[in-house]
């Protein structure tokens, strides 16, 4: 069975790669989807962000089981367009859980058949968020325990 688990991965975390590598356990094929929003001031294009994500999970035993893709516009066309009925999203919180269930009641209205199940990250990585890291890469601080050593080296690299 295929999933989804989309999101902006500007950049891609710890966090994220826990809820992606719970969900390589339960599925046999995980797509990655970047959001593609033009709107959005994102510090990283959404092919560096596909680079970043390939070399940030190259290495590990469930890589095979990953797909990157790249996508704008409603999620539910993407997911119904590559035959998918599952979205994966990870929590870390009260607040993200409200978002989060507001978004996956508006996808099961644009498409009936589309369910959505929540992940959550390590507890350790719960307080861990792609604005935070950024706001630690523009002050030069220590990013080792938030991301992975590409993806620090890219956020340093961005804000110098």
């Amino acid at each position: 069975m295929k999933v989804i688990y989309p999101g902006s991965f500007d950049p891609i975390t710890y966090g994220h790669l826990d809820v992606l590598e719970r969900a390589t356990n339960m599925f046999d094929k995980v797509l990655i989807t970047i959001a593609v929003n033009t709107r959005k001031n994102s510090v990283f294009t959404p092919e560096e962000r596909s680079e970043l994500i390939h070399e940030s999970i190259s290495g590990e035993p469930w890589f095979h089981k990953v797909e990157i893709h790249q996508f704008s516009g409603l999620l539910v066309d993407f997911a119904q367009k590559n035959n998918i009925k599952t979205l994966i999203r990870g929590v870390r919180q009260f607040s993200d859980y409200e978002y989060e269930f507001r978004m996956a009641l508006m996808n099961r209205k644009l498409n009936k058949d589309i369910d959505t199940l929540f992940l959550m990250p390590r507890e350790e990585l719960t307080f861990v968020s792609g604005s935070l890291v950024r706001e630690i890469a523009c002050w030069k601080g220590d990013l080792s325990p938030f991301v992975p050593v590409n993806v620090a080296k890219a956020l340093m690299d961005k804000f110098s």
